[in-house]
């Protein structure tokens, strides 16, 4: 499911597909048979039952992306604040390594950018590895003179880079914590009977075709819409790192 809801779109095109096929099978289905007498009060209690038990699992998952969407901004913002605080704090390194570590802290910056902007496997996994070595680098830039030096400084210098390198591990996390996958099979199995219901509802009737499309696609904009927020790279409506671009423009030399 994970793999599927990287792609909005495909999500919405399938549900409105699947449930569309779903209401045809329950319009088709037993249609001969004679109902009996109370069965319609019977079906409409389920079928509402079933529809409102639809809404509030949307609503909870709806809840959920945007949770993870508001989480996912609050850490961009924490990273830049971390890497702005440390920029500043390695004054109280020696002229040299405060050279050095800004410079790494730039570069540092500009990996952490792309990271919110690139959607490629292959970029993703330089990235990753580039952001790997550049935090092994800074880290032992501030390391070095901290141990010839041990003064309580250099311990903030220290503190601060170690701030750096868990703030950019938060944020991974944050982008890894999707909605469970059993949560998307239980929004798709109840949307399913639902449509299976209003199809076998319309069975004795004859509903214009517009109005039977009325369920599939709203469920299907509401199942594109929380796979969208829900998925970092593959929707529109994806994080900006605009702290960290403000960051990046504020440290440029001059």
């Amino acid at each position: 499911m994970t793999t599927i809801t990287n792609y909005p779109l495909l999500v919405g095109a399938l549900t409105f597909v699947g449930l569309g096929l779903a209401e045809l099978t329950g319009k088709h289905l037993l249609r001969g048979r004679r109902e009996r007498e109370g069965e319609i009060r019977e079906f409409g209690l389920v079928m509402g039952a079933s529809l409102t038990l639809l809404g509030l699992i949307i609503g909870f998952s709806f809840s959920m992306a945007t949770s993870r969407y508001d989480q996912r901004k609050s850490l961009e913002e924490a990273e830049a604040n971390a890497i702005g605080t440390e920029y500043v704090r390695v004054d109280f390194l020696p002229a040299a390594d405060a050279a050095r570590v800004r410079t790494l802290l730039r570069d540092y910056l500009a990996q952490r950018t792309l990271f919110y902007r690139t959607a490629g496997e292959s970029a993703l996994a330089r990235i990753d590895a580039d952001t790997a070595r550049l935090q092994d680098e800074m880290w032992a830039a501030v390391r070095a003179p901290a141990e010839a030096n041990p003064t309580p400084l250099l311990a903030l210098v220290v503190g601060g880079m170690n701030d750096v390198l868990n703030s950019q591990g938060y944020t991974q996390a944050a982008w890894w914590n999707r909605i469970p996958a059993a949560a998307w099979g239980l929004m798709v199995a109840i949307a399913v009977c639902c449509s299976w219901l209003v199809g076998y509802g319309a069975r004795r009737l004859t509903p214009e075709p517009v109005l039977m499309l009325v369920l599939p696609l709203v469920v299907s904009i509401s199942f594109f819409l929380i796979a969208d927020i829900d998925s970092p790279r593959g929707g529109v409506i994806r994080v900006e790192p605009k702290n960290l671009v403000a960051l990046a423009q504020s440290l440029r030399p001059r």
